[in-house]
């Protein structure tokens, strides 16, 4: 079988494969992962093809990043082989660390640095601000993009990109920031079984020249067997719902994990998906699916799909607040 292929993201000249390596899981935000595990599922991804990767410091309050740099400091493929992207804006997020933000020009500029040492690189692909639903976007027009465009001219970071759950918060910043200055989007849980909404604001960032980075398929763990860990923000509704859908795979011996992945990775209008996988197995399975989906021999259960369908349909595209209140 053909491997992975490479796409262009936006007008960044970067490229990358139909599935990212997300690592969120490698901080524990999903339960225990032991680090050579991680580290082993990380070099897997990169020899099975997998040429994206993105972390954050929030993820496990800097140990995501702590192990992703301990797996890219003895990686199988060349550094200017592949993209990585971490985030600037959200931190803390472990066991006993409250999240907090900071979008202050001196707090990103340090935090650039502070990544670039856990990681053990010398550049980053990509620096998002992350969830910026939960600041004033005038402060992120006005004093983190200009900051963080400040060390894209020091060779620190090539691309600059925005992050957040409500869809709305990425026009506001795009109508409004110099043409370039933004030049990737990084939205989740918005292109899923249970909700497709981000599909309408397709159009609007190919008319801005915006890359796109489609993440969390699983909704943040909605669409999984194991269910939502107990940080999850989703009201309960939701969470039922998506539960009587996983079930209703369960029953008939099928993942409603893999149907949720299937199912993303199927619309090639979005150029690439991230995924946690902290282990070798997940990644072989996720692989071996974005390979399908990219040939057209994707084998989904259409009549499964349908089923699942029609469960979710009372919470479709329903989605949760998140952030400041006029940012929803």
């Amino acid at each position: 079988m053909a491997g992975l292929g490479m796409w262009e993201l936006g007008l960044t000249g970067l490229k990358v494969t139909s599935i990212g390596y997300g690592s969120s899981p490698l901080g524990n935000a999903y339960g225990y992962v032991a680090e050579e595990d991680a580290i082993a599922s990380v070099h897997e991804a990169a020899r099975l093809g997998i040429k994206y990767f993105d972390v954050a410091p929030s993820y496990g309050d800097t140990l995501a990043e702590t192990v992703l740099g301990k797996a890219l400091k003895t990686m199988p493929i060349p550094r200017e082989s592949y993209v990585v992207s971490t985030k600037c804006g959200r931190y803390g997020g472990g066991a006993t660390t409250e999240i907090s933000f900071d979008f202050s020009a001196e707090r990103v500029t340090r935090s650039v640095d502070e990544s670039l040492a856990r990681l053990k690189l010398d550049y980053l692909d990509i620096i998002f601000c992350h969830d910026i639903e939960f600041a004033s976007l005038d402060q992120i027009l006005n004093e983190t993009i200009p900051a963080l465009q400040a060390v894209k001219e020091s060779g620190k970071v090539r691309h600059i990109g925005i992050s957040g759950l409500p869809l709305k918060i990425f026009r506001y910043v795009l109508d409004r920031a110099p043409e370039g200055a933004v030049e990737v989007v990084l939205s989740y849980a918005h292109h899923s079984l249970n909700d497709t909404s981000l599909l309408e604001l397709l159009p609007y960032l190919k008319s801005k020249g915006v890359g796109l980075i489609n993440a969390s398929p699983l909704s943040l763990g909605l669409l999984t067997e194991k269910g939502t860990p107990h940080w999850h923000p989703a009201p309960l509704e939701i969470k039922t719902i998506c539960a009587q859908a996983a079930k209703a795979c369960k029953e008939q011996g099928k993942s409603i994990a893999k149907l949720a992945v299937q199912y993303a990775l199927r619309n090639r209008n979005l150029i690439t998906t991230l995924i946690g996988m902290p282990s070798v197995a997940e990644v072989r399975e996720n692989v071996r699916i974005a390979i399908e989906a990219e040939h057209g021999t994707l084998d989904i259960d259409e009549e499964l799909l349908q089923q699942v369908e029609q469960i979710l349909q009372p919470v479709k595209n329903k989605t949760w607040p998140s952030g400041l209140l006029e940012n929803n």
